[in-house]
């Protein structure tokens, strides 16, 4: 397995998604177990995008803050970047905003782990080129989530 070794600034990937009927749970809104599949996915776009997606798996969902419902026919986008890296480690944020407006309607960290034909952590050589105060401020957010073990 080759490592990447490169220096990069976080780039931000979209996703958009139409909630239908199937997507809904009993109270008429987005199910949650729907958002946090598509949430996983767009994560797992910004992760793969430096690395091959063979080798990058899911570890944790740093909670998904729900702050309004989605309704049928609605149009969500899904933004994510990355957020942190370490040695083997990578952390990205997302948010989710309806696709007419910027009005966050869900966010959160999910950190995955670059990893060998045998699914053991192998190093990645990713490191994050932080211009931006929204991208110091989300890998402080990330940090701190990483230190806390939560």
């Amino acid at each position: 397995m080759e490592i990447v070794n490169q220096e990069v600034e976080p780039q931000e990937y979209c996703s958009i998604r139409l909630v239908k009927s199937e997507d809904l749970n009993h109270h008429g809104s987005l199910y949650a177990g729907r958002t946090a599949e598509w949430f996983v996915e767009s994560g797992f776009i910004a992760a793969s995008a430096l690395l091959n997606p063979k080798n990058v798996v899911c570890l944790n969902i740093h909670g998904m803050h729900f702050l309004q419902p989605v309704r049928v026919g609605e149009v969500v986008k899904f933004s994510s970047k990355l957020a942190w890296v370490g040695k083997s480690s990578l952390m990205a944020y997302v948010k989710v905003c309806k696709n007419n407006n910027d009005k966050m309607l869900v966010d959160g960290f999910i950190t995955f782990i670059h990893v060998d034909e045998n699914t053991r952590p192998t190093p990645h050589g990713i490191k994050l080129l932080l211009k931006t105060e929204e991208q110091k401020k989300l890998n402080e957010k990330a940090n701190m989530l990483k230190e806390s073990g939560k």
